[in-house]
């Protein structure tokens, strides 16, 4: 992570048997369209016994600035479009800033 960003931790419970789906859909759809919008992944894991899938992403400046970003990106035609057509795969989720551990 480099300085001047804010990461927000994001913590999703995929409903049963849709992982893979899931993060096949991520990867081609969802992480090149929000990468274009101006966020960086930071990290990302899967979790196949609890069927989890955790993932980091980054934005430019301060956590109001990443929530500007994140309020366009979820009113945007970009993340329409990402979502059209696509079953609800995500059962719960947890988003959360984080800042380093010093």
């Amino acid at each position: 992570m480099s300085e001047g960003r804010t990461v927000q931790l994001r913590r999703y419970r995929i409903v049963g048997g849709e992982l893979e789906a899931f993060v096949d859909w991520w990867r081609s759809r969802l992480l090149p369209a929000r990468e274009a919008f101006g966020f960086a992944l930071e990290t990302a894991f899967v979790v196949p016994e609890t069927g989890e899938f955790v993932w980091a992403v980054s934005a430019e400046g301060d956590a109001e600035a990443f929530a500007r970003i994140d309020a366009a990106w979820t009113a945007s035609r970009e993340r329409a479009a990402v979502f059209e057509g696509v079953p609800q795969r995500v059962e719960a989720m947890d988003l959360r800033i984080a800042v380093p551990a010093r």
